[in-house]
């Protein structure tokens, strides 16, 4: 592993913690007389990080599933390197489709042309192979018999981890048989007894400070990677503010969720809690209660195949000057969440997140659509149990091009359900305790602060992003992965990538050696980043003006 260093008057580093100063430039829109003047802004902004990576637990809801028994074997198979052999060849364990362990990050321009580095390096994160894992399920198999009955994994592999997985038992969990779909309920052989809902939710918050306690962390992160709820009511009085949420648990009304339990349960204990499923888990209440207490929750759904491809093309599609008008989805698949979707208020709920997913797209174009008009958007999911976790997408897009022309993409997308999950759920986990550790002040300001309790900044990885009120919802999947990736940049001291390139874009005439001069100048205004003893250290020159005189 390459360490990195960024060298700059604005960055200083000490034992404990990074912290930088960091100009953020944005641009504020008014209107004016009938025209539209654009104003450039610029707020400064301190980030100070804390160094030391904590000992971290992750607890799975549902963690005898598919996507639980996946990720723990998968964590399991990295961290003690195993091979195994398929009929393609021996395979080694990986964690690829996860952008914090198997995605780069252009640094910046070195003598060679560009330098990218592992994203994971560029600030201090919680490495998944020493995330200790434990979790919940209404199902008692252990790990390892859930593990082949997902039948995600191939046959050796299952066999080299079986004496590890088989140890690990899922703690009881929450069956409200209203909530999911009723063929769930031949697994529910391990629940907390009795619809006493104050009782669940203590139990919940025991779990937590049990496996804190004894598994000696520093910090837990809860995550919902359990079956798909219906949405629940949401009405004044039951869950729209936290007093009233918690006095709706106590007293036992039957619209509290098992999700919004374990959402509460994980606030009260001040662990960040994060909703993979669609259901409404963060009804107000939860929100209310997050912000006050300021832990973090994120959500809602992962974003892995379909729906991730959705939020490039459409994205592609409208930048492009072309009018999707129909986007017809449909979906099967045979694994244990196919079949609770096959019930019509469980698909109801993934149905409302994958619909959502292109209106920030379509909104961003006044050209292509009016303010009422959107494409027919039509998403269908049927169980089909032969084909297991190998889900069928197929996507047909259909948009109106110049001159009443017309343009049909049409995808079939096969993939792997389970294991597209799982690096999403290490990333949420990995970069949600990343963000715990990063605090900023502005301008002048003497006191640090957190992030919002609703951490938008994991949009990247979510259906349906969860972001505080008044915050613009962003679907599109590059702008989401560079929000992420220039923050973190600017927790080190380091501009957003521009890709302007513009000491390349020069006129090249020779003997004008203004031409040379501003080449270099602006090849001084990059950053630099050159290798020492394993280490890449980047300089910044915050100077507007050229080392050299420029002549004419």
């Amino acid at each position: 592993m390459t360490s990195i260093q960024v060298e700059s008057p604005n960055v200083r580093y000490t034992d404990d913690f990074i912290e930088s100063q960091y100009d953020y430039e944005t641009t504020e829109v008014r209107k004016e007389n009938g025209k539209l003047v654009a104003t450039p802004k610029k707020t400064r902004y301190t980030f100070r990080v804390e160094r030391k990576v904590p000992r971290v637990g992750m607890m799975l809801v549902g963690w005898g599933g598919n996507n639980g028994s996946t990720v723990t074997a998968a964590t399991l198979a990295n961290k003690l390197g195993l091979s195994w052999r398929t009929k393609d060849g021996t395979r080694h364990a990986n964690y690829y489709g996860s952008i914090t362990q198997a995605s780069t990050i252009c640094l910046g321009s070195g003598p060679d042309g560009d330098i990218y580095v592992p994203f994971h390096d560029l600030l201090p994160m919680v490495r998944p192979d020493d995330l200790v894992i434990d979790g919940w399920d209404i199902s008692s198999e252990n790990l390892a018999d859930s593990m082949e009955r997902a039948k995600v994994l191939d046959y050796d592999l299952q066999v080299q981890l079986k004496p590890h997985m088989e140890r690990l038992r899922p703690r009881p969990s929450l069956y409200y048989p209203d909530f999911i779909a009723a063929n769930q309920a031949d697994r529910a052989d391990n629940v907390l007894p009795g619809y006493d809902k104050a009782e669940h939710l203590e139990k919940i918050r025991r779990d937590i400070r049990d496996f804190k306690v004894t598994s000696n962390l520093d910090k837990v992160i809860v995550l919902w990677t359990a079956n798909t709820e219906r949405f629940c009511d949401v009405c004044p009085g039951l869950n729209d503010t936290g007093d009233n949420l918690i006095k709706s648990i106590e007293r036992g009304a039957a619209e509290i969720s098992p999700s919004t339990i374990f959402a509460v349960a994980s606030i009260l204990e001040g662990c960040c809690y994060i909703n993979g499923s669609p259901q409404n888990t963060f009804v107000p209440g939860v929100i209310d209660l997050a912000e006050r207490e300021r832990v973090y929750i994120a959500g809602d759904d992962f974003k892995s195949g379909q729906t991730k491809l959705k939020s490039v093309l459409v994205d592609f599609l409208v930048s492009a000057g072309i009018k999707p008008t129909s986007i017809v989805s449909y979906n099967h698949l045979g694994n244990n969440d196919g079949r609770n979707l096959s019930a019509p208020l469980q698909f109801r709920s993934k149905e409302i997140s994958k619909s959502n997913v292109v209106d920030d797209m379509v909104a961003s174009n006044g050209i292509l659509y009016g303010p009422e008009e959107k494409p027919d958007h039509c998403v269908v999911i049927k169980y089909v149990p032969y084909v297991g976790d190998s889900k069928r997408a197929m996507d047909e897009y259909t948009s109106e091009i110049m001159m009443g022309g017309h343009n049909t993409i049409a995808i079939h997308n096969t993939c792997e359900d389970s294991l597209l999950a799982s690096p999403i759920i290490l990333d949420l986990v990995i970069l949600a305790e990343m963000c715990q550790r990063i605090q900023f002040r502005v301008r002048e300001e003497q006191e640090f602060q957190n992030f919002n309790a609703v951490l938008s900044i994991l949009s990247y990885l979510c259906k349906a992003p969860l972001v505080p009120r008044g915050t613009p919802l962003v679907n599109a999947l590059f702008r989401q992965r560079a929000c992420i990736e220039n923050i973190f940049r600017a927790c080190i001291g380091l501009p957003p990538q521009n890709h302007m390139m513009l000491e390349h874009k020069h006129e090249k005439i020779p003997e004008r050696n203004v031409i040379k001069t501003a080449q270099s100048s602006m090849v001084d205004l990059k950053s630099k980043v050159m290798q020492n003893n394993g280490t890449m250290a980047v300089h910044v020159n915050g100077s507007s003006e050229s080392e050299g005189e420029v002549s004419n």
